[in-house]
């Protein structure tokens, strides 16, 4: 099945959300075992870094997704030629190429600031806005390049996720066959429902003023795209999906219902 587009996004999928969580689980846990609950300056930009390159690697991914849910749909005679490997493959390193270039340069802004005035992060892992509260130095520029540059990296994900969306609900209504519209929405759910935990919680946490983060009511959404929808992201497309349902009949030699 890894040859088939879907399938070939949803494998980088995987491997980004064991990344990302990888980036702050271990650490915390550590920390909650041991009742030590500290980072090392260097271990605290390196943790921002490979959060903030595998979310955006994440955000991206779903985009990718959704233009192959679109051309599926919408352009259905064409999608041999346009999802071809080539294409796939381009849409996967440029992913994972703009996340880590985006992620470098908030990284390389945020080791030019000072952390005199408190060494006590208030958040379970070191990220751009806790960061940010508590550096004595000027940190207009950092906001700056996060509400600009970095909402013109989210937002255009976001975007095209939308549009693909916007196109494929015009397309499906108007398909005279109740039934036929089913089996389009269907192949969409899942994807959908992997849109709405992240999208939703990200919004929540990082379309707000820097000065206004506040650790008790961020924390939970954090928790939430941090841990628990990489988490849900596989039982979601595997109970959704017709063919995973049929391969793992396959390899367990039973029923699933």
């Amino acid at each position: 099945l890894l040859h088939i587009p879907m399938y070939f996004f949803l494998s980088n999928l995987s491997l980004v959300d064991i990344c990302f969580t990888t980036a702050t689980v271990p650490n915390l846990l550590a920390n909650m075992l041991s009742g030590v609950r500290k980072i090392s300056y260097g271990g605290c930009l390196a943790q921002m870094y490979f959060f903030v390159a595998f979310g955006i690697t994440d955000s991206f991914l779903l985009a990718s997704m959704a233009v192959d849910r679109y051309v599926a749909i919408c352009r259905p005679l064409h999608y041999a030629t346009v999802m071809s490997n080539q294409a796939c493959l381009l849409l996967v390193a440029g992913s994972w190429l703009v996340s880590h270039l985006h992620s470098l340069l908030h990284t390389v802004l945020m080791s030019r600031l000072s952390f005199c005035a408190s060494k006590q992060v208030s958040h379970f892992f070191c990220d751009v806005f806790p960061l940010l509260k508590i550096s004595c130095s000027n940190t207009r520029l950092n906001a700056l390049v996060v509400h600009t540059e970095g909402a013109l990296v989210v937002n255009s994900a976001l975007l095209v996720i939308v549009f693909s969306y916007v196109r494929i609900l015009v397309v499906v209504l108007r398909i005279p066959s109740a039934k036929e519209k089913q089996k389009a929405f269907s192949t969409c759910g899942s994807h959908l429902t992997v849109v709405a935990l992240f999208y939703g919680t990200v919004i929540w946490v990082y379309f707000q003023p820097s000065s206004s983060f506040s650790a008790e009511k961020d924390t939970l959404a954090a928790i939430m795209y941090t841990m628990v929808t990489p988490m849900l992201n596989p039982f979601i497309y595997t109970l959704r999906n017709d063919k995973m349902k049929e391969a793992l009949r396959r390899l367990f030699g039973q029923e699933i219902h």
